[in-house]
């Protein structure tokens, strides 16, 4: 059989060699290079099925260092040393379930961004610079370090990675933050022109009293009729509490995108740290009087507005599962306020 004439496709290191064994021309990218003193090359086999238009996608795949053959599967990635530490029975059995959850939300954070990175490419200063970008929220920030660290040492202590010195160790942390501040009303009314997630996770916190991270994950499933079932993080505990009117009525006319009323896709919540997110541009929006206040200052606020209608201490602990102590310094608050209402309305 008489070989047929070679693809007349000309590109820069594309080269067409002929398989005897199939008896056509076959198309390679090649690149050449001098290591040592001595000339090496590479060559990708490109599996164009006699497609010019396949060719030349593949050849530019090529080009790029994107085709599949030219990046071999990552190893010591952040996503494999999150996944390990999850998994590893002699980890998790140590530690409470609000500990695992309050690790998790950083730990999703850190796949968000990072998670099919190689572990061994983090540097002090990026983490630092990360550290410090999130400087508005100290608690969150030093957890972020901390978390980083945890699994830092794990990958080198027990998985045996070769991860060198843990860049997060001797970070300064921002330190104990004083207590959440909550919300002013001027604040809460601007919610009204925030971003439709934002005010959606602010009227779950407002209204559950709960944690952020817990109102953030409520499904739809969670609310039925005049209860609805709330989650106490830190007990590991779901109690049915009253649902208030304004909270209901919300739920009532919010669009159904999914199970959980912020929802990714049908089956996932939006991500704390994606809430988060968009919140502080819409915090920074309002200028700098509102910068020292986070979502969490509105379960704090939810307190307060509890303790001003007249509940008890007892009632208040029936709808946040809060402390005591907890539930007695809000109260203080709320009752500073009232008195100082009624002192200044006698003036008049």
């Amino acid at each position: 059989m008489k070989r047929p004439n070679k693809p007349r496709i000309v590109k820069p290191g594309l080269v067409w060699k002929w398989d005897t064994r199939k008896s056509i021309w076959v198309p390679y990218h090649r690149v050449t290079w001098t290591e040592g003193g001595k000339r090496k090359q590479r060559a990708t086999k490109l599996d164009w099925q006699g497609d010019s238009e396949r060719l030349d996608a593949l050849y530019w795949q090529c080009r790029s260092g994107k085709h599949k053959k030219q990046t071999a599967p990552a190893k010591y990635t952040w996503r494999q040393l999150v996944t390990a530490w999850r998994e590893d029975p002699r980890v998790q059995k140590r530690l409470a379930d609000g500990t695992k959850r309050s690790y998790a939300i950083t730990m999703e954070a850190i796949l968000e961004k990072n998670g099919g990175k190689d572990v061994r490419r983090t540097t002090r200063q990026g983490i630092r610079a990360a550290h410090s970008k999130l400087s508005d929220t100290p608690r969150k920030a030093d957890k972020y370090l901390q978390t980083v660290s945890l699994l830092w040492n794990y990958g080198t202590d027990t998985l045996d990675w070769p991860l060198g010195p843990n860049p997060a160790k001797g970070i300064e942390h921002f330190g104990k933050q004083s207590e959440y501040e909550p919300w002013p009303e001027w604040m809460v009314e601007k919610l009204a022109d925030a971003p439709e997630h934002v005010r959606t996770a602010a009227e779950l916190i407002l209204g559950t009293g709960q944690r952020p991270n817990a109102a953030i994950h409520m499904k739809f499933a969670h609310f039925d009729g005049e209860w609805m079932s709330v989650l106490d993080e830190k007990n590991d505990e779901r109690i049915e509490v009253y649902c208030p009117p304004s909270l209901r009525e919300f739920i009532s006319r919010a669009p159904r995108k999914g199970a959980y009323v912020l929802a990714k896709n049908l089956t996932e919540p939006r991500g704390y740290w994606s809430i988060s997110a968009a919140f502080r541009t819409w915090r920074d929006s309002l200028g700098p009087e509102a910068k020292k206040y986070v979502l969490h200052g509105l379960r704090k606020l939810s307190i307060i507005r509890l303790a001003e209608a007249g509940c008890s201490d007892a009632e208040i602990q029936a709808v946040t599962n809060q402390s005591a102590e907890m539930v007695a310094y809000y109260r203080s608050r709320a009752s500073r306020k009232a008195l100082s209402r009624a002192a200044q309305e006698r003036r008049n």
